[in-house]
């Protein structure tokens, strides 16, 4: 069932939408924080998809496909929250990607915002992480905008500074 805030449309991801994922997951912009770096063939979308729709069956929440109101047909990326592994442990992480074309536009905060709200209100989860390299200053903006705050680091990147990771808790 679609969710929606002020700009966005929120739905579970589907097959459909291995091509829009591929586009902005094979795309060097969108992948520049990304120790990775961009996608470079569709099998490694649609191992991703179908592990976005395998989480969602079996934990009934998960990673979005993200549109805006004004063209629900067209995603513009993918966020939310769903189990991550931490160095060997199993967390609730928020993340998200979004198309170039929607940087800017305070996106990204939006979809975090319902994605929290989500995550306490409706899924009566504790807390979320979110783990963000550390030179990637917008997202550390974005998360810091949402209420995040910064709990520790994670070095999950071998020879690299250590991620740094935030920490959402919910208000009971």
């Amino acid at each position: 069932m679609p969710m929606s805030s002020p700009h966005l449309i929120y739905r579970a991801p589907d097959p459909e939408d291995l091509a829009r994922l591929f586009a902005i997951y094979s795309d060097p912009q969108t992948q520049l924080f990304n120790p990775s770096g961009p996608m470079t063939d569709e099998a490694q979308a649609a191992a991703m998809l179908e592990g976005w729709i395998e989480h969602w069956q079996a934990n009934g929440f998960g990673w979005w496909a993200i549109a805006h109101k004004d063209a629900p047909e067209h995603i513009i990326g993918f966020g939310g929250i769903g189990l991550h592994d931490f160095m060997g442990e199993q967390r609730v992480n928020l993340g998200y990607r979004f198309a170039v074309e929607a940087w800017g536009r305070g996106f990204a905060t939006e979809m975090g915002l319902a994605a929290l709200e989500h995550a306490f209100s409706t899924l009566r989860l504790d807390e979320v992480l979110g783990y963000v390299r550390p030179t990637h200053a917008a997202s550390i903006r974005v998360l810091e905008k949402i209420g995040m705050q910064r709990c520790g680091e994670l070095d999950d990147v071998p020879g690299q500074a250590p991620s740094l990771m935030f920490r959402a808790v919910a208000a009971r």
